[in-house]
């Protein structure tokens, strides 16, 4: 017996649907996907655990050449501000077999990092490198920052970042005045 001419939009819809969803990519203004990798430390980052400070990603690989020249500015800008409660991982997507390079390129920055392939969670699903995220105090993605469009600058940090840090007046919340990257553009937080 032929399939009803409405079943087969009706499975194909469904079908689409589904692998929309399973291959979900962080967006701005939603909760931040799942994150919980094994550092090279041996440590476990757990990015749920750490609501309640600004947390940065940084998908990065050691053969990247852009990803390696943004490295210097999130490792400055991480001693900067870290006291304040920010926190910063790189997550290497660097194959099993580059994860000497990978080493070797981290040992000189001061945040942790760890491999993409050591990830018991991981809901990001980055399809470009470098790509970085920028997670408030609440757990909401804020900005994502890519070369194309807002690459990671001591400036785009700075305005990104820094408002949603703890001031150091304790009278101003931490998103007062705030900025918001769309795409490539940045707004005024609501």
């Amino acid at each position: 017996m032929p399939p009803k001419s409405w079943m087969v939009p009706l499975v194909t819809s469904a079908l689409l649907i589904c692998a929309g969803l399973a291959f979900a990519r962080a967006k701005i203004g939603d909760p931040a996907p799942p994150l919980k990798v094994q550092q090279l430390d041996g440590q476990t980052f757990d990015l749920a655990a750490l609501r309640g400070k600004v947390v940065i990603v940084n998908f990065w690989a050691s053969w990247c050449p852009s990803c390696r020249a943004e490295m210097p500015v999130l490792n400055a800008f991480y001693q900067r501000h870290h006291a304040q409660g920010l926190e910063i991982i790189g997550v290497s997507a660097d194959r099993h077999h580059d994860r000497d390079d990978a080493i070797k390129v981290v040992q000189s920055l001061s945040y942790p990092a760890a491999m993409l392939e050591d990830a018991q969670d991981n809901g990001f699903n980055v399809s470009s490198l470098p790509t970085t995220y920028v997670i408030d105090s609440t757990g909401m993605v804020r900005a994502k920052l890519t070369p194309d469009d807002t690459a990671v600058t001591e400036k785009s940090l700075d305005d990104l970042v820094v408002p949603l840090l703890p001031s150091q007046d304790a009278g101003n919340s931490p998103n007062k005045g705030g900025l918001t990257a769309t795409g490539s553009a940045m707004e005024p937080s609501k």
